[in-house]
């Protein structure tokens, strides 16, 4: 896969689909990678030229020393729009994608068409519990974390249906750097975008899961009601509702990038 390089910093990226078609940029969650994206991608190709990339810390991309800010991560899909010559994009986030799909919104609304935000918030709490996550990754690595971040992320009924699925998210948290990991997770833990969000002037869809422990629909209902003209969808799902209840919320995503914009 193409990297861009960029005051040491590697990203780890993947272009597809048309050249013609409008672009869309993908934002993974906390200690998965650009595959997370893989159960909307077929559909997705057909109408967009699709940007996926690992948040820094995570996958082919590199880990530089943290802890890292929402404002970094925001920084690093600027940087990449602008080596790509992307100078204006659909954006969707899930969980800390989504976190800084908001600080786009806040801060970068002029690159933007519409924003998806999906199993997220604009503030998680408690700092203590970040705390005991960094220090519980960094002493014991992301084997002792994966099994509860897993029961949290999927009903338990999905994972009885499709284990060989719940297979795949594992194998990206095992996978993931555990230093990046940590310093990911002080982004989260150091964000609060609660007074800001109502300046977010795109069209905007917010997707929650009824059954989310890590964001609760609340916290996606709250977004969705401080952002102006926002519109809320909530989906039979954990956290990963994109993997959960694939076919509805590829649906929800595509049918909302491709409405034609009534904001002027």
């Amino acid at each position: 896969m193409p990297v861009l390089e960029q005051a040491g910093l590697r990203l780890n990226y993947l272009v597809e689909g048309r050249e013609d078609a409008p672009w869309l940029i993908l934002s993974n969650s906390l200690g998965t990678t650009l595959q997370m994206w893989a159960p909307q991608m077929p559909e997705l190709l057909r109408h967009f030229r699709v940007l996926r990339y690992d948040t820094r810390g995570h996958g082919g991309s590199s880990v530089p020393a943290g802890p890292y800010t929402i404002d970094r991560l925001g920084g690093d899909v600027l940087a990449l729009m602008d080596a790509l010559g992307v100078r204006r994009a659909h954006f969707c986030g899930l969980s800390m994608g989504g976190m800084t799909g908001i600080w786009m919104g806040v801060h970068q609304q002029q690159r933007l068409d519409r924003l998806v935000l999906c199993n997220t918030a604009a503030q998680i709490g408690p700092a203590s519990n970040w705390n005991a996550r960094i220090e519980k990754v960094r002493g014991e690595g992301m084997e002792a974390i994966v099994l509860a971040v897993i029961e949290r992320w999927f009903t338990g009924g999905f994972a009885a249906r499709a284990p060989e699925k719940v297979d795949q998210v594992r194998a990206m948290l095992l996978g993931t750097d555990r230093e990046g990991y940590v310093a990911n997770c002080a982004a989260v833990r150091d964000m609060d975008q609660r007074d800001a969000v109502a300046r977010i002037g795109v069209p905007t869809l917010v997707i929650a899961g009824t059954h989310d422990l890590a964001t609760p629909a609340k916290d996606g209902k709250w977004l969705s009601q401080q952002i102006p003209g926002a519109r809320y969808l909530e989906l039979d799902a954990a956290h990963l509702s994109n993997w959960e209840q694939p076919a509805r919320f590829t649906d929800a995503l595509t049918g909302f990038l491709l409405q034609e914009d009534r904001h002027g």
